[in-house]
């Protein structure tokens, strides 16, 4: 027994040498390898310790750093100049392609145009803006005209002075509705074309703002201006048109006066009264003015996705004995439209019926405009319209037509 117990022993402890042989070796290679990393750590401290000592000896001179002082004054100026800027310049407009095929004519792509707004802003006190026309005519030639272009002092917050051309304040339709990505159909109501009932732009003066009721909020908004006013066109001993796009001239030496009153008694209705009075002439004959008016009222009210508007115009001027076409003459005309945007979809319904009476009777015209659109996003959209237009027999007045138009504003 006790021979057993000494052999088991010496088993034992020629375990513990064997396992002890491997784990100082072990123990040697760890010691090894940590001494090395010490001694590569403290040659680089040296190498470091070298570096700054050689920098600290260097000089620094003033001309080093005046140099450095307009090196972070540049850089300074180079990334706050923006956010200083008194002018602030900006691009907007619209365009419009068309195809028409009326009853009596031949179907085409018709119209073409291209309207840039430009807007340069200096501070909060001037604003200058201007938009340009251009459309490609039946001939391939291509007319650029300027729609309108005035600079505007900024008085206050609810006053704006205005000079030179602007879109008539008169009606809501000319200075609000025309752009073809506002207007819901192809075209303008009968009678709001150029030379018709509906006075188009003028060159002058315009004061025009809003009446505010210190809730943030309008219950009222005005525009009042004083311009050359329109010209006549005589032919053969007739009036054959009003010119009311704007002229630099003024050869009968009398100006026009007028404005708008729009009322709001809730943000999302509006009602307008529009008058002016002056004296016209015909542009061959500047001494037999005449009395020249102008009366409208508009309605626009909006509700969830229905639109409702409303504009009556009338142009008169009186008789002028000395004139070539002595009689008196009025354009007037009126439309009434709706529009609904079908709920969660981008498809719009509108309907709208028109009346315009002018001097002459192959011009008076009666229409009913039925049109689908397709909104791709508020300002872009494809239309689909039909006209039922009501006119002299045989005149262009009476020709039904179908138009379709893509629009787009930015």
């Amino acid at each position: 027994m006790k021979a057993k117990t000494t052999r088991q022993k010496h088993t034992m402890l020629a375990c513990a040498v064997a396992l002890a042989i491997p784990l100082n070796a072990m123990a040697d290679a760890s010691y090894d390898a940590l001494k090395a990393q010490v001694e590569l750590l403290q040659t680089q401290l040296k190498e470091v310790q070298e570096t700054l000592k050689n920098r600290q000896t260097q000089t620094v001179t003033k001309q080093d750093i005046e140099a450095l002082k307009q090196d972070v004054a540049a850089v300074s100026t180079d990334t706050t100049e923006w956010k200083n800027s008194d002018s602030v310049v900006h691009l907007a407009g619209y365009g419009d392609a068309t195809y028409s095929d009326s009853e009596n004519g031949n179907g085409a792509f018709s119209a073409v145009t291209f309207n840039p707004i430009f807007h340069y802003q200096y501070k909060d006190l001037l604003l200058m803006e201007v938009e340009f026309e251009s459309k490609i005519n039946e001939d391939g030639t291509t007319d650029v005209g300027l729609e309108y272009g005035t600079i505007d002092y900024l008085i206050n917050d609810y006053m704006t002075l205005l000079a030179g051309k602007f879109l008539s304040p008169l009606g809501q339709f000319r200075q609000n509705g025309h752009p073809s990505w506002i207007n819901k159909l192809p075209t303008a109501p009968v009678g709001f074309g150029h030379g018709q009932a509906a006075p188009n732009a003028d060159i002058g003066l315009q004061l025009r703002g809003a009446i505010p009721t210190g809730h943030n909020t309008s219950f009222a908004n005005y525009a009042v201006y004083t311009a050359n006013g329109p010209i006549l066109d005589i032919v053969g001993g007739e009036i054959e048109e009003i010119h009311t796009g704007g002229v630099t001239s003024n050869d009968d030496d009398e100006l026009v006066f007028g404005g708008r009153v729009g009322f709001l008694p809730i943000p999302m209705l509006e009602f307008g009264l529009s008058v002016a009075t002056g004296k016209v002439a015909g542009e061959a004959e500047p001494d037999a003015t005449r009395d020249y008016d102008v009366y409208g009222v508009d309605f626009n009210y909006k509700y969830n996705n229905l639109r409702l508007l409303s504009e009556y115009t009338k142009q008169e001027v009186g008789s002028a004995a000395s004139s070539a076409a002595p009689d008196a003459a009025s354009w007037q005309a009126w439309y009434a439209q709706a529009s609904y945007r079908l709920m969660s979809t981008s498809w719009e319904g509108v309907l709208r019926y028109g009346d315009y009476d002018s001097p002459h009777s192959s011009q008076d015209q009666t229409q009913w405009a039925l049109g689908v659109n397709y909104l791709f996003s508020a300002n872009a959209m494809a239309k689909f319209a039909y006209n039922l237009n009501d006119g002299i027999n045989g005149s262009k007045a009476d020709d039904n037509t179908f138009q379709a138009q893509l629009s787009y504003g930015f």
